[in-house]
């Protein structure tokens, strides 16, 4: 059996002082830290019935970083993420799911 590759998988992961660095194709994305915490998909921030985002903003430090990850079989990202006086995982981030917020929404820079 041959396994497919994912076309959304980024070409690069990098973490550094302002966000993450990712690359799908020839473009470079940075993704501020905080930014991409608040997209987070798990059902602790999403209502699941009508996609409205439940996080409580105020509850996301501004200071927040990725401390590690996981990569989720070939298709997502799950973060660990720095917190105040504890560590947490949340949410599974799909390739697909970053390179559209990538390509669409202002808050990711492309480099």
């Amino acid at each position: 059996m041959k396994c497919l590759m994912n076309n959304n998988e980024p070409k690069e992961f990098n973490l550094t002082d302002d966000g993450l660095i990712l690359s799908f194709s020839k473009d470079r994305y940075l993704f501020p830290y905080r930014y991409l915490r608040l997209q987070c998909p798990c059902a602790n921030c999403v209502e699941e019935m009508t996609g409205r985002n439940i996080l409580n903003v105020d509850s996301v430090p501004d200071d927040i970083f990725i401390v590690d990850h996981l990569v989720i079989g070939n298709y997502a990202y799950q973060f660990l993420w720095s917190n105040a006086d504890r560590c947490s995982t949340t949410g599974i981030y799909t390739y697909e799911m970053l390179k559209i917020l990538a390509e669409n929404d202002n808050a990711v820079r492309k480099l």
